[in-house]
């Protein structure tokens, strides 16, 4: 598509895009008693408005129906979370059964590493990205250290080329193969927080399972925003957490898939509580425990309803839309915000430059040379929430669900008044 850079055009394609009316389905703060541009959806996603119902029928069947409401509300406590799995594995491309929310992110990889990090004196190593986000290489280090062993010997991380900005695959695959039957496990974030790559999960996958090696993806920045196809790229576990791109409400309740292969034995190691027991035989309190046929054994207490309400009211939407839809918009939106960007760059003496690959989703990450954080403050104040990394780095994330083209323009014109105002 041949796109300009005028009002006039930005609107045309909002005309034109099929998803332009969910735009009002969400809640939008407010400057200068305006909705916001937002393009922080890849931190926290806008509140969905259908999510206050969802919240108040729990509240009201725990009002009316106190402890009865497990068993005889709307939708009964006992089996909620099961509601999220069938729309959750559309998103992130499994089966249904290989799918649940329960805790929050890196609680559930610390508990899927009980089950698939498995040092032995030769086989200790994990691979994970250079300077992966600081979670994941905190709950790395720590479960190195209960192993026993050092993190400096056990935790392999790929770099990106000298004067480089994102990693090479075929990098990450020469590692995997030079770390043969040395290597553990492959744990990567599938989008990268800073620079927003995606990663080749299906090629690097194959090749950590051709060694022997188990593999897992921390999605944080990717369910909801990218294509993904766990279940057939062989992926043995992922967890993400909601409330970004799955706009389910701040520190929200996480999803976790666990491969069929998996499922339904009792020999894997794991730590285990009351609800990941047999639904058939729970209240029974048999001594015993008997994993759920599904990911629901790594479950361990009853779900926090009043949480996973919010993350069963986005995903509602995500089911009425699909997908293909969303990635389809993405793709177009993401585009022409980097046609704008370009666009600017020809207009003011700062250059940017943007260092998220083609590989991507919705984020784009631009150093603004020349600019501080200043420039960040400008347009916060005039009404453009985005995110400052350091030294000079914006991170744009421009969700499909409720940001239009128009944003994408009026962006331009905040970025290049707020350069020329210095």
């Amino acid at each position: 598509m041949q796109f300009e850079n005028s009002l006039a055009f930005a609107q045309k394609l909002d005309k034109e895009d099929p998803l332009a009316s969910y735009r009002g389905q969400f809640h939008y703060p407010q400057v200068n008693h305006k909705d916001v541009i937002y393009f922080t959806g890849n931190s926290l996603g806008l509140q969905p408005k259908n999510v206050k119902d969802y919240i108040d029928n729990v509240m009201k069947d725990w009002a009316e129906m106190a402890v009865e409401g497990h068993f005889y509300a709307d939708k009964p406590w006992w089996d909620y979370h099961e509601r999220l799995a069938a729309p959750l594995a559309k998103v992130v491309g499994a089966k249904k059964e290989e799918v649940t929310v329960m805790n929050t992110l890196t609680v559930n990889l610390h508990l899927l590493l009980v089950s698939f990090y498995r040092p032995t004196k030769k086989r200790f190593k994990i691979l994970c990205e250079e300077k992966a986000f600081p979670s994941d290489q905190y709950m790395l280090q720590s479960q190195v250290r209960f192993h026993g062993l050092n993190p400096e010997e056990a935790i392999v991380e790929v770099k990106k080329r000298d004067g480089e900005h994102h990693w090479r695959t075929e990098d990450i695959v020469s590692k995997i193969k030079e770390l043969d039957d040395g290597l553990a496990l492959v744990l990567i974030g599938g989008v990268n927080y800073y620079n927003g790559q995606v990663f080749d999960m299906g090629t690097i996958t194959a090749s950590a399972k051709g060694v022997g090696a188990f593999v897992g993806w921390d999605l944080a920045h990717a369910a909801g925003n990218i294509e993904l196809d766990l279940h057939n790229w062989d992926v043995d576990f992922a967890a993400w957490c909601s409330y970004k791109y799955m706009n389910s409400g701040p520190g929200n309740a996480s999803g976790v898939f666990i491969h069929e292969r998996h499922l339904n034995r009792k020999d894997i190691p794991r730590f285990e509580g009351w609800w990941g027991t047999k639904k058939e035989t729970r209240f029974l309190m048999k001594p015993e425990f008997e994993p759920m046929e599904n990911a629901d054994a790594w479950q361990l207490s009853n779900a926090p309803i009043l949480a996973v309400a919010p993350y069963l009211a986005s995903l509602a939407l995500f089911e009425e839309v699909g997908m293909p839809a969303l990635l389809k918009k993405q793709k177009l939106l993401t585009a022409y915000l980097e046609f704008i960007l370009n666009e600017v760059d020809k207009q003011v003496e700062s250059t940017f430059e943007i260092i998220t690959p083609k590989e991507r989703g919705c984020q784009l990450s631009v150093f603004l040379h020349g600019q501080g954080k200043s420039l960040f403050d400008y347009l916060m104040k005039n009404g453009v929430i985005t995110d400052w990394r350091e030294p000079n780095v914006i991170r744009l994330a421009p969700a499909p669900f409720y940001c239009s083209f128009e944003d994408m323009y009026r962006f331009g014109e905040v970025l290049k008044a707020g350069i020329q105002s210095k």
